[in-house]
């Protein structure tokens, strides 16, 4: 009974196109804070300093989501679209920096669940092409991340701020009665389990080598990341000839290639091992990093901000598929991607610290280009295995 639960709760879940959904609308979720704060800090007449709160509340939130996924994944996917759906809808009715916090602190924890429940869920389904597999489904948040500002333009002016919120809230609740729904239906009819999956043991936990090397891997990931989207535009308004959409083309330019660049990946990774285009990209990625500080003309900083996504578009998918390859308890991965969001939240930081006190925001570009170089040695660090009699990780790794 031990041995069929066991794979029952890393895999049973819903299908791959209600997976799909539920990574686009948390995609939305993840970014929508940025595109609808103007709005809610004239409703609601708060100044910088006081919208500060709502971003920590929704990080803070995200961070535990993380850190607390279920053993049973399928409960933390839907668990987390029901409080998605009760923050972001609480969100939207309140009237007050105070209660919109602990509403989106909810919400956090929603999309938290659900980004690390559906990354841990396709790693354990999907075994034979982890990265490939974890790379199209990582399409649709990056979808979704990117066509928050163009949805929130379109449907605001029309449905107003809360009507909004309401209707987002509602999307939610919705996918996860489908991906419970389609999930009921389909256990039904597959009661059998393959032989392999029934005779497999059970892994101890990860050695704290291996905990440590990939936590790090995403720490440092998730500050290159924002460190780059996040002073995009401030680093085209100050060195380019040209400022094209009052400066944001360079943040547009690199979402867009990272969406796309998620879905080529999704083809690569079939064809080659994940840690050859985990290294590829981040030596290509420091490279455009560098050539990026020397340009100052608006065509050729376009190109390197479409290169650079480029280049980082496969590192999480193929990272993350090397992980799963290690069978993780779903506490340690959820533990692992919840990291991220503080190196997210720490080397931005770093970054206008640097920048202020050189004067020289180019100068401050050296933070994500040691991010890089830093993650490309950590890469090379082969932690021990799991269990005696791993090999086929030890060389998938290598």
């Amino acid at each position: 009974m031990q041995a069929i639960s066991r794979p029952d709760d890393t895999t049973a879940g819903p299908s791959v196109i209600w997976l799909a959904i539920g990574f686009l609308l948390a995609g939305l979720g993840t970014v929508l804070l940025g595109p609808i704060l103007p709005s809610v800090s004239l409703h609601w007449h708060l100044t910088d300093s006081q919208s500060g709160p709502l971003f920590f509340a929704k990080f803070l939130g995200s961070f535990i989501g993380g850190i607390s996924v279920p053993r049973k994944l399928r409960l933390g996917i839907l668990g987390g679209m029901a409080l998605a759906c009760v923050g972001f809808g609480a969100f939207g009715l309140c009237g007050g920096v105070l209660t919109g916090s602990l509403a989106l602190f909810v919400a956090g924890i929603g999309l938290g669940q659900i980004i690390a429940s559906t990354n841990i869920l396709a790693g354990h389904r999907y075994r034979a092409h982890t990265g490939s597999a974890l790379a199209s489904l990582n399409f649709f948040w990056s979808l979704g991340a990117v066509g928050t500002g163009v949805i929130v333009a379109a449907l605001m002016p029309r449905f107003g701020l809360r009507n909004l919120l309401l209707y987002f809230a509602a999307a939610f609740v919705v996918t996860g009665i489908g991906g419970g729904l389609d999930w009921r239906l389909r256990s039904q009819h597959s009661a059998q389990l393959s032989e392999a999956l029934l005779n497999e043991p059970q892994n101890p936990s990860l050695p704290i080598e291996a905990l440590v090397t990939f936590a790090l891997l995403l720490f440092f990931y998730g500050g290159l990341e924002t460190c780059l989207t996040g002073w995009l535009t401030t680093y085209t308004l100050r060195y380019s000839d040209k400022q094209l959409l009052g400066g944001q083309s360079a943040t547009i330019l690199m979402w867009t290639a990272l969406t796309v660049g998620r879905g080529l990946s999704s083809i690569v990774l079939r064809y080659f091992k994940e840690s050859t285009v985990q290294r590829l990209g981040l030596v290509f990625s420091f490279l455009l990093i560098g050539a990026l500080t020397t340009t100052h003309h608006s065509a050729t900083l376009s190109l390197y901000c479409i290169l650079i996504g480029l280049t980082l578009a496969p590192f999480f998918p193929a990272t993350f598929g090397l992980l799963m390859h290690r069978s993780p308890t779903p506490r340690e991965a959820g533990f692992i991607l919840a990291v991220s969001g503080l190196g997210a939240a720490a080397f931005p930081w770093l970054m206008g610290f640097v920048s202020t006190h050189s004067g020289s925001l180019r100068v401050a570009m050296a933070v994500p280009m040691a991010l890089a170089l830093l993650l490309l040695a950590v890469s090379f660090w082969k932690p021990g295995n799991k269990a005696p009699g791993s090999a086929m990780v030890s060389r998938e790794i290598a």
